[in-house]
């Protein structure tokens, strides 16, 4: 069992005009070749991005990419034909399968024809690789009840045979899971038991057993561990990756 806990001030980090992103894995042109994945995670990137800017088309391939927003809205459209507006408590994956575009802009107002906003989007955006390359690409979106986010962990997207019926969003990995909660001071979670584990404090302040306290933006990656209990220190919220497999055995 390994518990191994990566402080948010030491991410790598993009900041340009438009666009604050800080990475806990190897992305773009920030390459650590000891620190590009844990389990089958590749990426969880934290953006906040300006109103009216955003990530123009570009293309992805073979991978479940998840993204789930913590603060404003995000507008997501493909070459498939999907396009919408993603919100907190929104859960959305795209597959890339054999090959996607698409492009992520805050700028809701051009699909809701409302006004423009001044309100920067800040989300999370996690990669999995996919159980099989070379599949049709795909899209899906669901929401989470608020009150079922604050119940503890819930199961946000999944391909694990044993969440066919209880997760929001699928995934093409029949060996990963993501859950998410929404914990007010004292609220205590416990962790699962798997062969990997990713804690990420997306918000607030939690206390994980044994380890003291994990703060906003802080991880933690765990090998052939769970059990542990996470108490939220403040009003926080936390996403969690259970892995049942690494990457090579994917």
């Amino acid at each position: 069992m390994t518990v191994d806990i990566r402080r948010a001030g030491d991410r790598a980090q993009t900041k340009i005009d438009w666009l604050d992103s800080r990475h806990s894995f190897s992305f773009g042109s920030h390459y650590e070749p000891e620190n590009t994945h844990h389990g089958l995670l590749l990426v969880n990137n934290d953006d906040v991005v300006k109103p009216g800017t955003g990530f123009d088309t570009h293309p992805h391939r073979d991978m479940e990419i998840v993204t789930w927003v913590l603060r404003g809205s995000l507008v997501h459209q493909d070459s498939t034909g999907n396009s919408g507006v993603i919100y907190p408590g929104l859960a959305q994956r795209m597959s890339a399968g054999r090959g996607i575009l698409h492009s992520e802009k805050n700028d809701s107002w051009t699909l809701t024809g409302s006004g423009t906003h001044d309100e920067p989007v800040h989300f999370v955006q996690m990669w999995v690789v996919p159980d099989e390359s070379g599949i049709d690409p795909g899209y899906q979106q669901l929401e989470i009840d608020d009150e079922l986010l604050r119940g503890g962990l819930v199961t946000i997207a999944s391909g694990m045979p044993q969440h066919a019926d209880h997760a929001a969003i699928t995934i093409h990995n029949q060996h990963a899971a993501l859950h998410g909660a929404r914990m007010q001071n004292g609220e205590s979670i416990e962790l699962p038991v798997a062969q990997y584990l990713h804690l990420f404090v997306a918000r607030g302040e939690v206390t994980l057993e044994g380890a003291g306290p994990i703060r906003e933006g802080d991880a933690v990656r765990f090998t052939a561990s769970g059990g542990q209990r996470v108490t939220a220190s403040a009003p926080a919220e936390i996403l969690v990756w259970e892995m049942h497999a690494g990457l090579a055995a994917a």
